[in-house]
């Protein structure tokens, strides 16, 4: 009787993770997303399906997926970065002001490239390890720091500007332009780093000690130190690793426009936040899916996309659906923990 009484749990258990809507939702919303695209297009004869569709959606949603995985492991770790946004748009005008200052230095575009590229990285992987120390060192709530170095970062960027446009050279801008358009058929390089960067981003958290102990400490600092894990090394890898992406992403995302303005950005870590969150990471920190946050980035971009679509709703509330979807991904987060 014990046995079975023991095994009756285990079997509704299973049984109830199998139907897990916490799992499945994500998938069930980009498949009904799908559908209703298809439909669109079926009816207002659009190009939801077509080649070129498909490939400008997941050019588009490269930049905010790329800092999304760096993301999904600072909100696991239990901390937040709100100034991706800003320390891209700074990132991609200190990488256009380098490239122009060289252009008449260096003869050699490629070199000139390749600067640049080492500019976006250094950049990033620098703004990340300021993050890091004033959250680790200093201990200060990453939600003030992040804010303060958006505030900084955004102002910057206006101030290298004067207020209006830094745009690259003409001779580098069509140099670098295969690094956004360039790649294999329909599939653009962007296209292809995210795949690269999502995947990597996956086993690191599945299969190595980093993305345990990212879960570790995200549930509970303090048992974390008590297990000897070094909290503070680890969480500030992972601004530091967030700050890396954010490069990653810039360096891309340059060649698209050829230029940088105070706007570059805005929003940005709304939608990255958004896509962790829809994905299944919990807010609060303890567990993180990267291949989830990759699902809540398609699930964002293929919601604007569908709203260029179709006059239903205006793309300009873009912005609000993506807030409702935040606080309803939160709201389900702590239902399921309520009933756990």
């Amino acid at each position: 009787m014990t046995g079975a009484a023991a095994t009756a749990p285990q079997r509704r258990d299973r049984s109830h993770s199998l139907l897990d809507l916490h799992v499945l939702g994500p998938i069930l919303a980009l498949a009904a997303l799908i559908l209703l695209g298809t439909g669109i297009s079926a009816t207002n004869e659009s190009t939801f399906l077509s080649a070129s569709n498909i490939s400008n959606v997941l050019s588009r949603s490269a930049f905010i997926g790329i800092i999304a995985v760096g993301m999904t492991f600072v909100i696991t770790a239990g901390g937040l970065d709100l100034s991706v946004g800003s320390m891209a748009a700074f990132i991609a005008g200190l990488v256009i002001l380098t490239m122009n200052s060289l252009a008449g230095t260096v003869e050699s575009v490629p070199m000139l490239v390749l600067v640049g590229m080492g500019a976006a990285l250094s950049a990033g992987l620098a703004a990340g390890a300021i993050n890091g120390f004033l959250v680790t060192n200093m201990r200060i709530e990453a939600f003030i720091v992040t804010l303060g170095t958006m505030g900084i970062y955004r102002s910057l960027v206006t101030w290298l500007a004067d207020g209006g446009t830094l745009s690259l050279d003409f001779t580098l801008r069509t140099a670098i332009r295969p690094i956004y358009f360039g790649g294999f058929g329909w599939l653009t390089w962007p296209i292809i780093v995210f795949a690269f960067v999502a995947v990597l981003g996956e086993l690191v958290m599945r299969r190595t000690a980093f993305g345990r102990y990212c879960a570790a400490i995200g549930s509970n600092e303090q048992v974390a130190r008590y297990s000897s894990v070094n909290v503070n090394r680890v969480r500030m890898a992972t601004y530091v690793l967030l700050g890396l992406l954010v490069g990653v992403a810039t360096i891309l995302y340059v060649p698209r426009l050829g230029s940088a303005s105070p706007t570059t950005g805005v929003l940005w870590e709304l939608e990255a936040i958004a896509a962790v969150i829809i994905g299944g990471t919990v807010l609060k920190g303890g567990f993180g899916r990267v291949w989830g946050t990759v699902i809540g980035v398609l699930i964002l971009s293929l919601i604007g996309n569908i709203l260029n679509l179709t006059d239903a709703v205006s793309p300009y509330l873009n912005g609000a659906i993506q807030g409702v979807i935040i606080i309803l991904a939160v709201v389900l987060q702590r239902e399921k923990k309520a009933g756990t």
